[in-house]
């Protein structure tokens, strides 16, 4: 094939962001794709069955989703399960959209409580980007929100609905800050988007189209703009010349032939998993340990955000079951304060509550609900009375925790696929113990009895953070302040592997505000990019 300027691996929340601002430059750009478009007509939420669906073909696990497109994941090394989508669009199609930033204090880490290491970048260089990827994507929330550096989202927040004025209410009791989440969900028509209609179909895709995911946000601009996708190209490996330099990458396509695509330029976008895979199996030649592997770094430090959830029930009918998952939010504990026993901070999320038939199934595990007489009774009961308490840690990056090479285990095209070893922290442990105190405190004070306490969620690895860091030192990271690998000049990387420190929130948003970041800088050096 012809040698293209820009080859980009992987079509998720940055690839996209990347793919559609470097177009305006003009170069030739191919992104190559592992999974297919997905049609919003063949979204779960188009059927009846779309709760069970969760549990097959749009499962959150590759693991239990083993679609074709899937490479499987050996973590039986860890209490957390990996979670990803592969597809056009990526885990942006089966993310809640909740979108929170990081903070201020997420990029000082070191200066501010002397562990882990500062950003070589900050907050504020971030600000503009996070602003472009609120209007590019669809952002609703509510301006004023003093956990933050001020900002204006572009479109009124989502409904709060029953469940969210309890636990408001209960919140003003206790004297803690709460604020109406901040979603990548339309409330009202955007950019040829419809509006959210609040029926809770959000992570098995949104065949509204409210959702911002990438599919619909980014890529048809950016595939206007002249940028092609390529779908079903499952990549096995970066290639590289005598000197080191990336020439580009082998993939198999759908037809199972292996293909090589040169470039000038390779970005990858593959996750803080399937990133540290990608370089790994690239080894050879000057890269005996992998891609831009001399300091070792590559794949070491995975941060997940351990997880827990304080669930509970009211006499009240709620309406959990329509709107979002997600509809408010608390930074009470976000930022550090040494007299609780651990270092930086968590979020509270709070859920609606669950669908109907998610509902059944769980009580009926739990010996709430029978099968047989008495079923349906106790079913109407304990319907649409829950809702819960989510407590979103930071994880602190420690480097044996690390994706490495299966010995054994393959995808589809027989490369090896990615092995996670990860332990949950000390520090993480007392948080997510404290965010479980103040969690059932919380329900208490919102009339919740029954409670439940699910401490670490296992299937949580939504997450997959820190595996390719950015940092001033080639000893200690893999990429440099503006993204670009330290020991190759012409490989950048712009997915959550950058990630020096996790920060207690979901990270979709500043990886796409990092990936136009790293695309401007791009843009600004064109002349002597690699020098």
């Amino acid at each position: 094939m012809d040698t293209v300027d820009v080859l980009i691996i992987g079509s998720g929340a940055s690839g996209a962001a990347v793919a559609w601002s470097l177009a305006e430059t003009r170069m030739r750009i191919v992104c190559l794709e592992q999974g297919e478009w997905q049609k919003p007509s063949d979204f779960p939420s188009t059927g009846r069955d779309w709760e069970a669906r969760r549990f097959s073909d749009f499962a959150s696990s590759p693991n239990q989703r083993r679609r074709a497109s899937d490479y499987p994941v050996n973590d039986d090394d860890s209490p957390i399960k990996v979670v990803n989508f592969n597809g056009v669009g990526g885990g942006t199609v089966m993310f809640t959209a909740h979108f929170p930033r990081l903070h201020p204090s997420d990029f000082r880490v070191k200066t501010l409580d002397g562990v882990a290491d500062d950003w070589p970048i900050d907050y504020f260089t971030l600000e503009k980007f996070y602003a472009l990827n609120d209007r590019m994507t669809g952002v609703s929330g509510m301006a004023g929100d003093p956990a933050y550096p001020a900002h204006e989202p572009p479109m009124p927040p989502l409904p709060m609905g029953r469940t969210g004025r309890r636990i408001g209410e209960a919140m003003n009791r206790l004297g803690w800050h709460w604020w109406p989440s901040e979603a990548a969900i339309a409330t009202r028509e955007w950019e040829g988007r419809a509006a959210c209609i609040n029926i809770g179909h959000c992570t098995p895709g949104c065949a509204q189209g409210a959702k911002g995911s990438t599919d619909i946000t980014y890529w048809p601009l950016a595939i206007r703009a002249g940028v092609e996708l390529r779908t079903n190209c499952r990549v096995r490996e970066i290639t590289h010349d005598a000197t080191g330099m990336a020439t580009g990458a082998i993939y198999y396509d759908r037809d199972g032939n292996e293909v090589f695509q040169p470039a000038h330029v390779v970005v990858v976008a593959c996750n803080g998993v399937g990133t540290p895979r990608l370089l790994l199996n690239s080894a050879g030649g000057k890269h005996p340990d992998g891609l831009a592997n001399s300091s070792g770094m590559v794949g070491r430090n995975l941060m997940f955000h351990p997880w827990a959830v304080v669930s509970g029930y009211v006499e009240e009918k709620l309406d959990g079951h329509r709107g979002s998952p997600l509809c408010l939010w608390s930074q009470e504990f976000y930022e550090s304060d040494a007299s609780r026993g651990f270092v930086r901070g968590y979020e509270f999320q709070f859920g609606r509550g669950v669908q109907v038939i998610t509902e059944g199934i769980q009580n009926m595990a739990l010996g709430r609900v029978p099968w047989g007489e008495g079923h349906h009774e106790a079913f109407r009961h304990w319907s649409g009375r829950r809702f819960s308490v989510e407590v979103c840690c930071e994880d602190l990056p420690e480097e044996h925790n690390r994706v490495t090479l299966d010995p054994v285990l393959v995808d589809g095209h027989g490369v090896p696929a990615p092995k996670i070893s990860y332990r949950i922290s000390q520090n993480s442990q007392a948080m997510l113990s404290h965010g479980v105190a103040h969690g059932t405190r919380i329900m208490e004070a919102a009339g919740a009895t029954d409670l439940s306490i699910t401490c670490p969620v296992p299937v949580a690895g939504w997450h997959l953070l820190g595996t390719c860091r950015m940092g001033t030192d080639p000893s200690r990271s893999v990429v440099n302040e503006w993204g670009r690998c330290h020991d190759v000049k012409n490989l950048f990387i712009v997915d959550g592997s950058v990630f020096v420190t996790s920060g207690g929130v979901n990270p979709t948003t500043t990886i796409q505000a990092i990936a136009l970041y790293i695309a401007d800088q791009m843009k600004q050096r064109l002349a002597n990019l690699f020098d």
